[in-house]
């Protein structure tokens, strides 16, 4: 009986220590995944990784425009009275992130907050043709005016 006990033991032990060496290297094979963007309208949330993002290093400048004219297949849809809200992850958040609209800096100051909200009337203000009806905004963390991550959003205006 003793011996049966034994070989369970080591049997189990085996077991615990295959799960642990499989998880390892499963680990091991995954990138490092992006801190998220968020963009809310009414109840309809749209969540995206970065287009670009170095762990936390500086983007090349020559690189980020085209990181923000990237199409991330993540669009909304907003009327003009509806109000956008934008979330970031902690981390994004202790660097600071400000919004780009068009590939154009929409505020001067980088936000520090994990959180925050707009009139959609911001992004749809046309010129002389009129209203937008699709509008790319970015969102760019940033620390001491380098670029460390771009996320894409498309917002589209809902008659």
């Amino acid at each position: 009986m003793t011996a049966a006990i034994i070989r369970g033991k080591r049997r189990r032990a085996a077991a615990a220590v295959g799960a642990v060496t499989f998880g390892l290297v499963a680990l091991s094979a995954c990138d490092k995944p992006t801190p998220l963007a968020t963009v809310t309208v009414g109840s309809t949330t749209i969540t995206a990784e970065a287009a670009c993002y170095n762990d936390g290093e500086a983007i090349a400048n020559d690189k980020v425009l085209g990181c923000m004219k990237g199409d991330s297949g993540k669009t909304v849809k907003a009327s003009m009275e509806d109000k956008i809200r934008f979330g970031v992850d902690p981390k994004i958040a202790d660097e600071g992130w400000t919004i780009f609209i068009n590939n154009t800096p929409a505020e001067q100051e980088a936000n520090k907050k994990t959180y925050r909200t707009i009139p959609a009337s911001a992004f749809f203000a046309g010129g002389q043709g009129g209203a937008a009806q699709k509008t790319q905004v970015s969102i760019v963390e940033a620390a001491t005016g380098k670029a460390l991550g771009v996320w894409n959003f498309t917002l589209e205006r809902q008659s």
